[in-house]
């Protein structure tokens, strides 16, 4: 008898990630082929129907900006879906010298991903969701999911510096993506486009 494909549907908190990598010095691993990543963590039985990649358009710092779209062509190279979120700019005043700048933050990434988790499983889309995130937001949808879907699980891959327990015990399993797994799943130098456009790793993260 042929064994039965479990259908998986992963979901990617990008600022979490990114910034996992970031805090754990692991630059050199910010080109990340989350395709490739997924397909070196399943078992032989599960197959991928679809990648999600949420984040949100990086704003004034051109070089950033650059350096983000750079990514997010490469990851579409390879099918996956990028879903964005906002970026708002919110001014803050110092209460003692009255100097006033700005810091950014990222918006609604958290409820896309608990919008498409949701959908997802109600459409029967998915078997298996991977979760790569460590956002304690995300225990809500996790438990709704496994409440009204027994059959399905959601596993958690924790981003570096975002091992979070209350998400892992929601999930149904969890593993850690260390500098290893990171490293050795990482886009070439150069990714070619559809029209044949080369998408060139940026310096930075060499």
């Amino acid at each position: 008898m042929a064994e039965k494909i479990n259908r998986v549907v992963v979901y990617v908190d990008g600022f979490n990630l990114y910034f996992g990598m970031v805090e754990s010095g692991l630059n050199n691993c910010k080109w990340l082929d989350i395709n490739k990543l997924i397909a070196d963590s399943i078992t032989s039985n599960q197959q991928v129907v679809a990648i999600k990649y949420f984040t949100s358009r990086v704003s004034n710092n051109p070089p950033k900006q650059k350096r983000q779209t750079l990514y997010l062509e490469a990851l579409e190279t390879k099918g996956v879906k990028i879903i964005y979120g906002l970026y708002k700019a919110k001014e803050i005043e110092c209460n003692n010298c009255g100097h006033a700048w700005q810091i950014s933050n990222e918006k609604m990434t958290d409820v896309n991903i608990a919008t498409h988790m949701l959908a997802d499983a109600f459409t029967d889309i998915y078997d298996t969701a991977i979760l790569i995130s460590g956002d304690s937001d995300l225990v809500p949808p996790i438990k709704a999911v496994h409440q009204h879907f027994p059959d399905k699980a959601i596993s958690v891959f924790f981003p570096p510096e975002r091992h979070n327990n209350t998400v892992a015990l929601a999930a149904k399993g969890s593993m850690i993506l260390g500098r290893k797994k990171l490293t050795n799943n990482q886009f070439p130098n150069e990714v070619e486009k559809a029209d044949g456009y080369k998408l060139k790793k940026p310096n930075e993260w060499i």
